[in-house]
């Protein structure tokens, strides 16, 4: 699955120059980790976000999201974010605060 370019650019141009993050290709899309673990990621053309199993609720309650589920068998703690939802750059910037935050909390990787 080929995933949205122009929003993994938008993502580095948010995170660009903190040291602590990386890009790998994962799930048929691309992740950013935080000191190994990861934050968030494009998916096709949604934005996979790590809010924690505690933030999923709160999460779910914002617009253009719904849980992760590539298998059948939910993720925990990970919500997708429809691309449409994130045409205004503070929005898309508020999910990658969010899922960089929750991934720095963990311990490296």
């Amino acid at each position: 699955m080929a995933y949205d370019e122009g929003l993994a650019q938008r993502i580095r141009e948010r995170l660009g120059g903190r040291t602590e993050i990386t890009e790998k290709r994962m799930f048929g899309g691309i992740a950013f980790l935080a000191h190994g673990n990861m934050a968030v990621g494009v998916s096709g053309d949604d934005l996979m976000v790590r809010v924690g199993p505690d933030g999923t609720e709160a999460a779910l309650g914002r617009p253009g999201t719904r849980i992760f589920d590539m298998t059948g068998r939910p993720m925990k703690g990970w919500i997708l974010v429809a691309g449409d939802a994130l045409a205004e750059d503070d929005v898309l910037g508020a999910w990658i605060e969010e899922g960089r935050a929750f991934a720095a909390g963990l311990p490296p990787k």
